[in-house]
């Protein structure tokens, strides 16, 4: 960063902790039936590569919806909120950062921005991506798991929380309730939350956009088994793996699987296991769900948030959501 734009990094999460959660994650995940990992593995170098080509794709509608969102509103979420400060949970996208950036600035209100994320490599990189046009901006980035390290950001100033991106819909309805309420346990009275999450709509839309006909999604499901190639040792072969995106209409999510081709062991002897897969198993690499606005509000509410306002509903494709805690 440029002199007068003080950048600050302060790590909770090191690579230690990260080699830790992933075997933890391998050895519970796969250890017998109903196999699954978490996504937050997908995104190694390549991964994160694939999930920008993802999001340009024709079909995969959830980032250009939010982004439109965004452009429309933000300045009217700004205005709600009366922030000085964005603190950017999973920050990633600087295009929507930009937009909610510009809009508190034209308020005369932006004082900080502090990003948070798992990766310091990537928080640094967020931060000097944005000094050309934000060089007076101090930054205060905060490496951390959201599941255990929420109440290690700063706290000083009138936050806006973004949670974007329909990353919500990434965990099951327990996680959910879980990380909502303890993220307004965190929060002032004052301060204000704004989540985006996908809308229900046509389940044959919300597959294709987890199943887009270049292939593209596909490699970046499989690649999950490259990162445990890379990073334990295993032998996985993924080209012995089909995507399969298939919509959970009881739960109203779609679930991306890999489904093992034959019947093979694969060794990871790095944690001293071999699993076995059967012809035609699947492993779960992603649930994301699909909410109506009403969910939406229902959820915040059970966690203590009361909504301020909505903005999408009426185009049944995205929705973000300004919320307060209750007290």
């Amino acid at each position: 960063m440029t002199p007068g734009a003080p950048l600050s990094v302060d790590v909770h999460l090191s690579a230690d902790d990260l080699d830790a959660a992933l075997e933890h994650d391998v050895r519970t995940g796969l250890a017998g039936p109903g196999k699954s990992i978490p996504p937050v593995w997908f995104y190694d170098e390549e991964g994160s590569r694939l999930f920008e080509e993802i999001t340009a794709l024709p079909e995969y509608y959830p980032t250009r919806a939010e982004r439109r969102l965004l452009e429309a509103h933000a300045h009217r979420i700004a205005e709600l909120a009366t922030a000085d400060t964005l603190v950017e949970l999973g920050a990633g996208a600087c295009d929507k950062t930009r937009l909610l950036l510009d809009a508190l600035s034209s308020l005369g209100n932006l004082r900080a921005y502090r990003p948070f994320d798992v990766s310091d490599e990537f928080l640094r990189a967020a931060a000097e991506g944005l000094r050309q046009d934000y060089a007076d901006l101090p930054v205060h980035a905060v490496v951390g798991d959201f599941h255990r390290h929420l109440d290690r950001i700063p706290r000083e100033g009138r936050r806006l929380i973004a949670f974007l991106g329909g990353t919500v819909g990434n965990l099951d309805p327990g996680q959910r309730h879980r990380f909502l309420f303890d993220l307004n346990c965190t929060m002032a009275a004052e301060e204000c939350l704004l989540l985006g999450t996908d809308l229900l709509k046509d389940p044959d839309r919300i597959v294709a956009a987890y199943d887009d006909a270049e292939g593209v999604t596909a490699e970046f499901n499989r690649n999950v088994l490259r990162v445990l190639n890379h990073r334990l040792g295993a032998d996985f072969e993924p080209d012995q793996f089909d995507h399969v995106a298939h919509w959970n209409e009881a739960e109203r999510w779609i679930e991306m699987r890999l489904r093992s081709r034959r019947d093979q062991t694969v060794a990871i002897p790095r944690l001293g296991m071999e699993v076995r897969f059967e012809a035609g198993e699947d492993l779960l690499t992603e649930i994301s769900a699909k909410f109506t606005p009403e969910q939406v509000a229902t959820e915040l509410a059970g966690a203590d948030f009361v909504v301020a306002g909505q903005w999408g509903a009426e185009q049944g494709e995205f929705l973000l959501t300004l919320a307060r805690p209750c007290c």
